[in-house]
Order: structure tokens, then sequence, then C-alpha cells
């Protein structure tokens, strides 16, 4: 009855062990452990403020398929911007935050008059082309919720899937599942260098902020940058479709950027 009794306790022991050890790797556990190694892997403890890729792009819309300059920018306040040159004509979006720490852009054409950018389409983060700002921010932001997808195949490649989103700052039923669509980015990481391949999220029409546009942003050619590495070939895909093609020959960290560059003043 006593050696009974003691394989009972040890099966009991053994079950409590593994029920704690099941607790801790939850998905929101093991999303946020994998951010926080991702984004050890991609600045390596590097302290980034302000970053700015110039290269070559190439810009696809319907019929339209033209080629020129982009600059690109980001603070590590969370403001943005992104000055194309397509055939000889200028086209500009920014994105800032207010004097409250609330999101606004605008985008601009040849005219260079803004336009306003929908609130609903500022809700994931604003420096989509530069992963390790990205993920500096997502890791120093409150309240974010990291889940670990799970390993899958994407593009015929294995990848680790996570997804990072925003609860909405009143909870109800309604608005938190509106708050957390609008602000879901989900990330495909390489298993070995856990630098992301991927990243996707939706935009809205701007009468609309239910009816989603998928977006996907491709990562390839990352190359050490001051410690930081950086994708060269950044690809942006609307609702599956190659909508821009962005080819980086210069990256620059830690310029000091002037927040004045990302001025958004939108016309009435």
């Amino acid at each position: 009855m006593r050696s009974f009794r003691f394989v009972l306790l040890l099966v009991l022991i053994a079950f409590a062990k593994s029920a704690t050890a099941q607790q801790a790797a939850t998905p929101s556990a093991q999303g946020t452990a994998l951010l926080q190694q991702a984004l050890t892997a991609l600045s390596g403890g590097t302290s980034i403020t302000d970053v700015t890729l110039s290269g070559t792009a190439r810009c696809i819309a319907g019929s339209d398929d033209e080629s020129g300059t982009a600059v690109l920018k980001a603070l590590v306040a969370g403001a943005s911007r992104m000055d194309l040159t397509l055939s000889g004509v200028n086209r500009s979006e920014i994105r800032s935050v207010d004097g409250n720490n609330s999101p606004i852009g605008a985008w601009s054409g040849p005219d260079g008059v803004q336009h306003a950018i929908s609130y609903h389409n500022l809700s994931t983060d604003s420096s989509w082309f530069f992963p390790a700002l990205t993920f500096r921010r997502l890791a120093n932001t409150a309240g974010i919720v990291g889940t670990y997808v799970g390993q899958e195949t994407w593009n015929g490649q294995s990848v680790l899937h996570v997804s990072f989103s925003q609860p909405a700052s009143v909870a109800t039923a309604s608005n938190a599942a509106v708050m957390q669509h609008l602000t879901e980015m989900d990330f495909y990481l390489d298993p070995t260098t856990l630098f992301p391949v991927a990243l996707s999220f939706s935009i809205h029409p701007d009468g609309n902020e239910l009816l989603d546009i998928p977006v996907q942003i491709q990562f390839s050619n990352y190359q050490n940058t001051g410690g930081v590495q950086t994708p060269f070939h950044i690809q942006k895909f609307l609702n599956g479709s190659l909508s821009l093609d962005l080819q980086v020959q210069s990256a620059v960290l830690n310029s000091g950027l002037s927040a004045s560059e990302f001025s958004v003043q939108t016309a009435q």
C-alpha cells in the first residue's frame, strides 16, 4: 500500500510540473518571448533613434507602372514618411502623432497638398519598412498583446507566425474587438535568424473601417547597417498584387532627423 501511495505521489508531482510548464508556455508568453528575441536579433542591442532608407522604387497601380527613386524615414517616437519621385512626379505619405499622442497622417500628390489619412488606417505601425523600429516600439508599448500562432509554411519557407494587437483603452465588447482587428499585425519570422520575412495587416476604405483590404510587406536581402539588420529589398502587396517594389541602396541610422520633417497639415 505504501509503495502504491509513493508511486501515486510521483505521478501527481509529475502531472503538476507538466501543467505548470504548459501554462508558462502559453501562446501569449511565447509571442512575448519571440518579440524580444527578434528585437535582439535585428538590433543587436543598438539604440535606434531614426532611420533613412534611400533607393529605387517601382510603383504599380492598375495599368500604371512607374519607376523612380524613394526616400523613407522614420523616428523612434512613431513618425514616418515616404517620398517617391516617379516619372518626375513627387508623391509623399507622412505619419506622425499629435499633442495627445494620437496617430495622424496625410498623403500628397504632385500639387503638394496634404490630404488626411483616415484614423482607422493609422492603427498599425508607421515604420512598416524597417522591422527593427517596429519591434522596438511593440516591445515598449504597454498593453500590446503578442500571440505565437505557430510554425507554418509561407511561400514554401518554414516560418514562425506571431501576431500583435493593441486592445482598446476603454474596453467594451464591440470596441475591443474592432480595435484588436484594426491594430493587428502578423509577422512571419525566419526560424533560424528570427528576421521577419513578411508582415501582414489590413487597410480599409475611408468610409468603412470594417471592410478589409489585405496588405503584405515582404522583406529580403538583409544587410548589417551599423549593427542593425536592414532589409534592402522591400515589396508591398495590396490585395495580393505587387504595388510597390523598393530596392534600398543606402541606410543611415541615427542621423538626427528633425520632427519638423514629419509635419502633418491636412487641407480642410
